[in-house]
């Protein structure tokens, strides 16, 4: 193998090593397989174009070209012409799927789920895109070093969105495909060099002497990734460094310690709101008898940073039998034993297990720890809801308003900890939530009132069109426009909860889901939700409802207070057929024999969703690729052919004119015969491009006699041809041949002489169908002729035995 093919093999390799950062992000990971078939053949272009040889910037549009027509192929083959050559139509695809990337990056947590189209496509035009920037660098302008920025490039984006977890592999991965790109193009310039640092070899009682430069390299280089990766544990203002498996992500990863620090959830909830169609997330089963409370609460947000909420960190530990009870909660208040069955879809990858709240075990398979304070499930190392089916005991808690409204203070530290309001946050949540409840005697009257403020007295609209909003004035711009969805709804009472002193936080989860013929509930992607929960002593957290149309107020909110001046309303409710979708549901009142006829428009499918269309396998993408790559390079074959032939005759008779014939030049008569002949080869095919057919009876004196008459060429051009023919009658009569210098130059000079005096349909086909090229087509009829014939001696030499002769 050539120095500069290695080279292209290892830029490949490093390319791809460094995508596997990439693997933690979309799950499954076959697409690596996909990208790296198709990189392979946008190397092999490089490889090839740089062996005809192509000038450096046509070498980098070719291989542009053919990733182009790569992505077509596998992503707009419907849009495209003839399935591989993109138009309009692909390019406004294109543009689509981007979009929609964009969108289901912002949706789906880590790993999206390989299902969408514009997650594959910026995943596999970005490796490709990568890949060509270190094939440019790298191998076709010999630089490797430089090509180091893209790879780091593409390493940097992957660990910026990854959990960190595997980090340090990653990054090992990495980087020793970044040495072995560098090892490559120091062995190629080394070898350049001649033996000039070759190894000595051991001799006994003798010291060893010099090492080869390549081997000590990667003895360098294996020093210095385990010097990267070991360092900074030494170093405890680094946090750990790489090996640290328990700075971040979920878990210690051995006993029943270790912190978490969640992602906030509320990035896609918006989304999942705005979806075309409603994609069944969960399907549950349950033996309560009112769904109107089954809210699966995902995580609880109980920091607040002035301008959103965000989980805290927090410590978790192992997955007890029994859940303790909850914190706050009385013997007292009437409490049901709930069991629910749920399964989770195949696609739906969660890290937090949605549960009714509070739960009180769990039984579920996997990797998985608890979180004590917001008595939730986080998965450990990677696990994922993804097709999970588990079983919750849950209590469904029955407060009465008077519960609610005799508790006592609870305790300093909780209600420090929860009612916490950074000064950031405008005065006017404050003033709002004292107006709203002026005259209340009790903190629960107060949430009452908070509630009823949004979901009824306040004139708040419901629009989920409208942007979450950042920093400070977020709920200051809510309170004034009233206009928002849920995540603003719960994020204003719970700040003006806290305001009042009443301890709050958010919770994360979904709404109650659409109930089935089949007795099971569905629950969708449009109905994640957001809904406070504030703290009452003797009762624990309790959720209240302020988001219009959305789920059900609880009953312990509906009755009269005492002292409460607001009259009864009725309020938005989620019973057992009603629809908690983002919108007032068209299946309100749905019966069980409807929904069988499938009269109900919102009514999901109580089975396991059906997947989305992952596109074709990556070995039927490949052989598309192959197809569509020789449908293009088949055509271009003479092209490739003719440049090459033209590239090594020329090359080489420059190689020998440079050496001479002397006897200490190193070259023989023979040889330099044979270049000079190349090189007259060489002019009459460029002149048989251009039209003038060769006739080998005549003499190389009269037949360049003749190209310069039917070419009519110029004396410069004409003194040039009969340079090269007086260069062939010397090396094939004369007693002492001689190399020529300048031949090559003279069929340049007569090739640009040819080009000047034709047509232009004349040039285009010396360039892209050649009349020369027909001699490779002989050479392997030639070739053909002579392995037969070879074939054929081999056979009559091999002894027969005698008829009728037989061996024991």
């Amino acid at each position: 193998m050539s120095g500069r093919a290695r080279l292209a093999l290892c830029a490949w390799a490093a390319t791809l090593m460094a995508s596997c950062a990439l693997l933690p992000l979309v799950d499954p990971a076959t697409w690596i397989l996909q990208a790296a078939v198709l990189l392979a053949v946008q190397t092999g272009v490089g490889a090839a174009t740089r062996r005809v040889p192509l000038a450096r910037p046509l070498t980098v549009a070719a291989q542009a070209l053919v990733t182009l027509m790569l992505l077509t192929l596998v992503f707009a083959r419907a849009q495209a012409v003839a399935g591989f050559v993109p138009g309009p139509e692909a390019f406004r695809h294109f543009a689509d799927l981007l979009r929609q990337g964009a969108d289901d990056i912002a949706r789906y947590a880590v790993p999206a789920p390989l299902t969408s189209a514009g997650i594959r496509l910026m995943l596999i035009g970005g490796v490709l895109v990568i890949g060509l920037a270190v094939d440019t660098v790298a191998v076709t302008f010999r630089s490797a070093a430089p090509a180091g920025l893209p790879l780091l490039a593409l390493y940097s984006v992957a660990a910026g969105l990854s959990d960190g977890g595997a980090d340090w592999l990653w990054f090992l991965v990495a980087a020793a495909g970044y040495l072995m790109l560098l090892l490559a193009e120091g062995r190629e310039r080394l070898s350049q060099w001649g033996r000039v640092f070759a190894t000595v070899p051991r001799t006994p009682g003798r010291d060893s002497g010099a090492v080869a430069p390549v081997r000590t390299g990667r003895r360098i280089g294996a020093v210095a990734l385990g010097i990267a990766l070991a360092v900074p544990l030494a170093l405890p203002a680094m946090n750990g460094g790489l090996l640290d498996g328990a700075g971040t992500g979920v878990g210690s990863g051995g006993g029943s310690g270790g912190t978490i620090s969640a992602v906030n959830p509320l990035v896609s909830l918006r989304d999942s709101l705005n979806v075309d169609s409603d994609r069944q997330v969960l399907s549950l089963r349950t033996n309560s008898d009112d769904i109107s409370n089954l809210y699966l609460r995902i995580v609880s947000l109980d920091d607040f940073d002035g301008s959103t909420w965000k989980p805290a960190k927090r410590h978790i530990e192992g997955v007890p039998d029994e859940f303790p009870t909850p914190a706050g909660l009385g013997a007292d208040v009437r409490r049901t034993q709930i069991l629910t069955r749920i399964t989770a879809a195949d696609w739906y990858a969660q890290d937090w297990l949605p549960m009714p709240y509070p739960p009180s075990g769990v039984e579920i398979d996997g990797k998985w720890r608890y979180e004590p304070v917001g008595m939730t499930l986080v998965g450990d190392h990677g696990q994922t809801t993804r097709g999970k089916t588990y079983l919750v005991k849950s209590l469904g808690v029955e407060p009465t308003a008077q519960q609610l409204a005799e508790a006592p203070e609870p305790s300093a530290e909780l209600k420090r900890e929860y009612t916490k309001l950074p000064d950031s946050v405008p005065a006017v949540v404050a003033r709002t939530a004292r107006e709203v409840t002026d005259g209340a005697t009790s903190h629960y009257e107060q949430a009452v009132r908070l509630q009823d403020y949004f979901a009824v007295t306040g004139g708040f609209d419901y629009d989920t069109r409208v942007q979450v909003g950042t920093g400070p004035q977020a709920i200051a711009r809510f309170l004034k426009d009233r206009q928002g969805f849920c995540v603003h709804f719960s994020f204003a009472m719970a700040a003006m909860a806290r305001s009042l002193g009443i301890p709050a936080r958010v919770a994360v989860g979904f709404a109650p889901g659409t109930p089935q013929a089949d007795g099971s509930v569905s629950v969708g992607l449009k109905d994640a939700h957001a809904w406070p929960e504030l703290y009452f002593e003797g009762v624990g957290w309790t959720r209240f409802e302020p988001t219009p149309n959305r789920g059900s107020a609880p009953s312990y909110t509906q009755t009269d207070t005492p002292g409460n001046s607001l009259p009864d309303v009725a309020r938005p409710s989620q019973s057992a057929g009603a629809s908690a979708s983002a919108e007032p549901s068209a299946s309100a009142g749905c019966g069980a024999e409807e929904k069988k006829l499938e009269a109900c428009s919102s009514a999901l499918p109580a089975g396991p969703t059906q997947k989305d269309d992952a596109g074709p396998p990556w070995y039927r993408i490949g052989g598309w690729a192959l197809l569509g790559l020789l449908v293009v390079a088949v055509p271009l074959l003479p092209m490739v052919w003719r440049l090459r032939r033209r590239s090594v005759r020329l090359a080489s008779a420059q190689h020998a004119a440079s050496g001479g014939v002397e006897p200490d030049a190193g070259y023989a008569a023979e040889a330099v015969a044979g270049h000079v002949l190349a090189v007259w080869r060489e002019l009459v095919d460029t002149a048989w491009d251009y039209g003038i057919v060769p006739d080998d009876a005549l003499t190389p004196r009269k037949a360049a006699a003749r190209i310069v008459r039917l070419g009519q060429l110029d004396p410069t051009a004409a003194e040039s041809v009969h340079r090269v023919a007086g260069a062939v009658e010397q090396v094939l009569f004369a007693p002492r041949p001689q190399a020529v210098p300048g031949l090559p130059d003279a069929v340049h000079r007569m090739r640009a002489a040819l080009r000047s005096r034709v047509g232009r349909t004349t040039r285009v086909r010396a360039v892209l169908a050649p009349r020369s090229a027909v001699r490779a087509l002989w050479e392997l009829t030639d070739r053909w002729t002579a392995l037969k014939t070879r074939a054929a001696d081999r056979w009559s030499t091999v002894p027969r035995r005698p008829s009728g002769q037989h061996t024991n």
